[in-house]
């Protein structure tokens, strides 16, 4: 009997209509299209302005987006996970609302939190799901809305983030495609320098913390940045030598879209061109949970059956890691 592996077999994706340009941005705080485009890559990114709409309805919409290309029945989905930093609300659980809401009604659910890294982490847990053999369709949906969360007097984090949301669908396979292996690290120590520092057990709202705009995400800049270029290239070095994968080897590098810089940084470090390397951070900026997702989304006519897919992540916490992936299908 052929080893059960776990492969993506289906994605989506889904991004708010409103565009939020550099040029819109030098309105708000002091900077410049220059400047910002230098430093990140970015030129713009999605605002959700829906009134009353929060990280679920991105992640609805991707979902229903997956369904409809993939044709299948939402009874027929055993778990949902909904990897993300901005949830609907602090106790229920967004994932939860999204299953019932695009009717996966056999399903169980629940939200995944690791910063940037919450999708990376949450491949792992959705292949092991599946390749455990107890489930046969996993929809891993990573989704944030950072607007809600963002300053925008704040030039160090505003430029950075966008609203986004994508989907992918793991199902079982025999033919050795799918998640091949994984490198998967964490640092407490690091969550001081990536943060929301109000309104969790720690600090609750108050009007103070309000006053004080503790709600809003705080960056150390230099120190984050330090830690993923090292952190990044070297999980993704790591599990190119762990599976003996040589540049020639790998056909894309699907790196956390954070900062043009950083991704640049892995894949010089892994050998690889850049027309090996993913990128829309120039369309989207960061998007969090959702960057690896829609990547797959804007890349998907590009993949071929056994192309060899390296991801890499990083995020606050300090969370990292890479995962090696052989697709599995031929897009139409």
């Amino acid at each position: 009997m052929s080893k059960l592996s776990a492969a993506i077999t289906a994605v989506g994706a889904y991004v708010p209509e409103f565009v939020l340009t550099n040029k819109m941005l030098e309105e708000l705080v002091d900077t410049n299209d220059e400047w910002i485009t230098t430093r990140t890559g970015i030129k713009e990114r999605r605002i959700l302005k829906k009134e009353g709409a929060g990280t679920s309805y991105m992640a609805i919409k991707a979902a229903q987006d997956l369904i409809k290309k993939r044709g299948i029945d939402p009874k027929e989905i055993d778990l949902i996970m909904v990897g993300t930093a901005t949830p609907d609300t602090l106790v229920a659980s967004t994932a939860a609302y999204v299953a019932s809401e695009i009717g996966a009604t056999n399903a169980f659910a629940f939200d995944l939190l690791a910063a940037c890294s919450s999708f990376l982490f949450g491949m792992s847990t959705a292949a092991g799901f599946v390749a455990s053999g107890r489930y046969k369709k996993v929809l891993l949906i990573g989704a944030d809305k950072m607007s809600s969360i963002l300053d925008y007097t704040d030039r160090t984090t505003c430029i950075i983030f966008g609203d986004g949301a994508g989907a992918v669908l793991f199902e079982p396979n025999t033919e050795g495609l799918g998640l091949q292996d994984e490198y998967l690290r964490s640092d407490g120590s690091g969550r001081a320098f990536l943060s929301m520092n109000a309104g969790g057990s720690i600090m609750p709202a108050t009007e103070e913390t309000v006053k004080n705009k503790q709600h809003f995400i705080f960056q150390e800049g230099k120190t984050v940045f330090k830690f993923a270029v090292s952190n990044m290239a070297e999980a993704a070095a790591k599990i190119m030598e762990r599976n003996n994968l040589s540049h020639e080897d790998v056909s894309w590098l699907v790196p956390h879209q954070a900062n043009k810089r950083i991704i640049d940084a892995t894949a010089n470090r892994m050998g690889l061109s850049d027309d090996k390397v993913m990128m829309n951070i120039q369309k989207y900026g960061n998007t969090t949970s959702a960057t690896l997702p829609l990547l797959l989304n804007d890349y998907e006519s590009q993949l071929q059956k056994g192309d060899n897919l390296v991801f890499a992540a990083f995020g606050g916490g300090f969370t990292w890691g890479s995962i090696y992936l052989k697709w599995a299908y031929n897009s139409k």
